[in-house]
């Protein structure tokens, strides 16, 4: 009897056991449809999740149900943009109400490593705003599929943006952990929550009230379900150091109206409480620092909330006798004085005044005094402000805890007032805005661990009036560059208040340029592999007029450099740049844009180079080397003009598939040897001169699309030998070139003749008769790639017409170009209208090259060319037309 009772239990335990394993297969459709039905039910978003887990055992006795990867987003106005990206969010299911499939209860969620992104739009309207109202929710079933009987919930490594464009307030929380406890289910409960923060910030307006501040929250709230009403009678906020107290409640009154009344208090008046929201001060040792002076910190919140309202505010902050010194560091920051009063008497964005009476600390018994007054921030703002006193910069780092390996001296000196209504600046009525005075730096040094060599300033002066900031002197030194620039900046008021353009013109001289230093350029791939696009700002209107004596980038040394350089919408354009380079002269235009696609900009190129070395040339510039490839093999002067447009893709490099333009190539006099095609031709023909030819006066056009360039028909005469050249390369080094030669057959040997026999031979089998002269005219065509060339021999009476070779060719690069322009003006408009990256899929995909005939001759030695990485660059210099260091294949792009 006993072993049967072992027997059967065991058989119940097994069975249990698989029941448990099985089960999630056998419920996940079920559990897959009835989540997704309820989610596509109850929200006005488009969410997704990749994959469904259930376990039996992770939250036994209760079925962990996790949806993975899961995003909500937005449609309407907020289309595109991702309100929720979490890599996991998990509930805690009922089991038998997860068999039923009816009344599924939920005792608990945890959401992992959420992403939200909370945004309200000019329009007042806000992202989070998804739930459906009552009266839109599509009942799918009489009964409730779910029922929501929470117990607890759970954050984790979460990271908030919040963004209002209408109050202008900002903030951003990182690494929060949030969880809370409490009867979901009744009437009224108790909520215990604790949330923790990495780091927040909160900018309202343009004052950052809090800046990468650790916080610490627990409270008890009082939650009222039949009222919607949230009240704490003690919440406890820790900012940094700052301890806050807070009372009040807050009340739900649709899903995105809130009522609320919470006041704030720091219960310590310890002036190293408020010191520690100071990010830098806060940084380093500030357990160590010794403090006195007082301290109040006081406000509150009270009204309605909505998208398009904000409740009444207040907000007090007194500073009194402060000081504050590291007991290892030789000077204090003493007299410390400040008056902080943000107050909003009805939630009005417009209402909100921030006032600062009083600024004012004291370096070693040198004062600096300052105050600021803001009103109507957003119909007309008003400023009134003042700044002035003296700052000894080398003393800074004897109050202050500065980041290893950090210098800074320099006298500074400013007398600064202005006051009246930006929109008198807007609308050039200057007379009605005050503004004057000067901003001074003399002697001014500053480097860190990423600027080792130090940045120095000589003297710095900037007066200021109403109309604008003159620059009138600057002189310094960069990364051995000796510059001085002077000239104006407009706006600056309203660029740093409301964002709106900056503009101005500034004229730059520097007598030497080392740019490989300037920009960094890294001389190894994988540091290279990491170059990604930059975005030139929307809100920049900036001319500089530049000078240079002598400027080196790679090993491009070039002398007596001008130029101008444009930031303008969204696009920053080269023009007119001249130097002296390469043994002549270059002109160069370009332009590189990212306001149509921010990872993959347009970019434009023209350049006019007279009497260039070739050699020098074909390395120096990339686009040469895809270009001309027989550049590398020419020694000679040459002149050039190019135009193309395109895009850079990867890691900064030219997307090659996207360049379109065309240009010419006038080589004055020049050697061409030791190149391939020649070569083969030669030993085809048994014609050693062939090998090394004497150009001169040799003019090349060309255009260029799809990864092809097409060379229209040139002639070359080497001295009793004509030459007529046409055709078409790749950027991948592939051939299909065409040449017809008069050739006179006593410069061919023995072997040449024999091949010319053989070709009238079968010529005349075909009944063609021809007679053989002194002279023959051959057909030439040669294929392959640069390095591997195939040579086809015909007589031209047997061949084709070379025009009508030719022809097809270029009617083929130009429907590429056709078509290739089609999907560039296709995906500019969509990437506009979405501003988001949008590539060109739609290519031409037609093969150019037909099947080898059987007689072409080919070299069995030949070697095929290795494939390299091609390396990186890190500035649009390099995207446009710069050779990158330690390129040796000549298949590198070089940029």
């Amino acid at each position: 009897m006993f072993k049967k009772i072992l027997r059967i239990s065991g058989i119940i335990f097994l069975t249990l056991l698989v029941i448990l394993f099985t089960a999630p297969f056998v419920f996940k459709g079920k559990i897959v449809r009835l989540v997704t039905a309820e989610i596509n039910k109850k929200l006005n978003a488009v969410a997704r999740f990749e994959e469904v887990d259930i376990s039996f055992f992770r939250k036994f006795p209760k079925v962990s149900v996790q949806l993975d990867h899961f995003t909500i987003s937005g449609i309407g106005s907020f289309k595109g943009d991702t309100l929720l990206k979490a890599e996991h969010m998990e509930a805690a299911v009922d089991f038998w109400s997860l068999v039923q499939g009816k009344n599924i209860r939920v005792h608990g969620i945890t959401v992992e490593s959420p992403v939200i992104r909370a945004i309200v739009n000019t329009k007042g309207e806000a992202s989070w705003d998804i739930v459906r109202s009552d009266s839109t929710i599509v009942s799918t079933s009489e009964s409730k599929p779910f029922n929501l009987q929470l117990k607890q919930y759970a954050i984790t490594n979460g990271n908030i943006h919040y963004e209002d464009s209408i109050s202008l307030m900002k903030a951003d929380i990182r690494g929060l952990n949030h969880s809370g406890r409490g009867d979901f289910t009744a009437d009224q409960f108790t909520l215990q929550t604790t949330t923790d923060a990495d780091s927040v910030t909160f900018v309202y307006g343009i004052i950052p009230y809090l800046s990468d501040t650790k916080a610490r929250v627990t409270a008890d709230i009082v939650v009222n379900n039949l009222t919607n009403t949230y009240s704490f009678s003690k919440a406890d906020i820790l900012l940094n150091e700052l301890a806050v107290a807070t009372e009040g409640f807050v009340q739900l009154l649709t899903d995105s109206t809130y009522k609320m009344d919470i006041a704030f208090n720091a219960p310590s008046t310890d002036f190293k409480k408020i010191l520690s929201l100071i990010p830098a001060v806060y940084a380093k040792d500030f357990n160590k620092i010794q403090t006195s002076g007082t301290a109040v910190f006081n406000g509150f919140v009270r009204g309605i909330y909505t998208p398009a309202i904000l409740p009444a505010y207040q907000l007090n902050l007194q500073l009194t006798n402060g000081s504050f010194k590291y007991p290892d560091l030789p000077r204090p920051l003493e007299d410390i004085q400040l008056s902080v009063k943000v107050n909003n008497p009805d939630g009005q964005s417009d209402h909100a005044i921030i006032d600062i009476t009083k600024g004012h600390f004291a370096i070693d018994k040198e004062p600096f005094d300052f105050r600021l007054l803001i009103k109507n921030p957003v119909t007309d703002l008003f400023l009134d402000g003042a700044a002035k006193g003296g700052l000894d910069l080398s003393k800074i780092s004897q109050f202050v805890k500065l980041e290893a390996g950090t210098k800074l001296q320099g006298l500074l000196g400013a007398d600064i007032n202005v006051q009246g209504k930006l929109s008198a600046i807007e609308k050039k009525q200057y007379e009605q805005f005050h503004a004057a005075g000067f901003l001074g730096v003399k002697d001014f040094f500053y480097a860190s661990r990423d600027y080792p060599g130090g940045i120095r300033l000589h003297t710095t002066a900037l007066q200021f009036n109403p109309k604008n900031i003159t620059v009138s002197e600057c002189t310094g030194n960069y990364l051995n560059t000796n510059f001085q620039a002077n000239g104006i900046i407009n706006n600056l008021l309203s660029y740093v208040m409301r964002g709106s353009s900056l503009s101005g013109a500034l004229n730059i001289k520097a007598d030497k340029v080392n740019l490989n230093d300037w920009m960094g350029t890294p001389t190894d791939s994988s540091s290279s592999a990491n170059a990604s696009p930059f975005p030139v700002p929307p809100n920049l209107e900036m001319i500089v007029n530049a000078q240079v004596d002598d400027l080196l980038y790679d090993n491009l040394q070039m002398k007596s450099v001008t130029g101008q350089l444009q930031l303008h919408d969204e696009t920053i354009q080269l023009d007119n740049v001249k130097a002296n380079a390469l043994d002549g002269q270059l002109t160069v235009t370009g332009s590189y844009s990212t306001k149509a696609n921010k990872n993959k900009p347009a970019i434009t190129l023209k350049y006019d180079v007279k009497e260039l070395d070739a050699q020098k040339t074909f390395y120096a510039f990339n686009t040469v080397q895809k270009l001309m490839p027989v550049g590398k093999y020419i020694g000679g002067k040459l002149n050039s003009q190019l135009s193309l447009t395109g895009l850079l893709g990867d890691n900064m490099m030219p997307d090659l598939k996207t360049l379109t333009g065309n240009g010419n190539l006038f080589l004055v006099e020049g050697l061409l040897e030791k190149f391939k095609p020649l070569e083969k031709l030669a030993e085809a023909l048994n014609v050693d001169r062939l090998k090394q030819v004497s150009l001169r006066e040799v003019r090349q056009i060309f255009e260029f699309t799809d990864g092809k360039v097409f060379v229209k028909p040139f002639t070359v005469k080497l001295k009793d030998i004509d030459m007529e050249i046409g055709g078409m390369h790749g950027f991948d080094q592939t051939l299909d070139y065409i040449i017809n030669l008069k050739l006179p057959r006593s410069l061919m040997g023995s072997k040449g003749n024999d091949l010319v026999n053989s070709l009238f031979q079968k010529a005349a089998s075909r009944g063609v008769p021809l007679k053989l002269s002194e002279i023959v005219n051959l057909n030439v065509r040669m294929t392959g790639t640069l390095n591997d060339p195939s040579i086809k021999v015909e007589l031209k009476e047997m061949a084709g017409n070379l025009a009508d070779d030719i022809k097809n060719q270029a009617k083929e690069i130009v429907k590429a170009k056709i078509d290739s322009t089609k999907q560039a003006v296709k995906d500019t408009l969509q990437s506009v209208k979405k501003q988001v990256v949008k590539d060109a899929e739609d290519r031409l995909k037609k093969e150019i090259f037909g099947k080898k005939d059987t007689t072409t001759v080919r070299d069995s030695t030949a070697s095929t060319p290795k494939k390299k990485v091609e390396s990186a660059t890190r500035d649009i210099i390099d995207g446009l037309f710069k050779k990158k260091k330690k390129s040796t294949d000549t298949l590198k792009t070089g940029g």
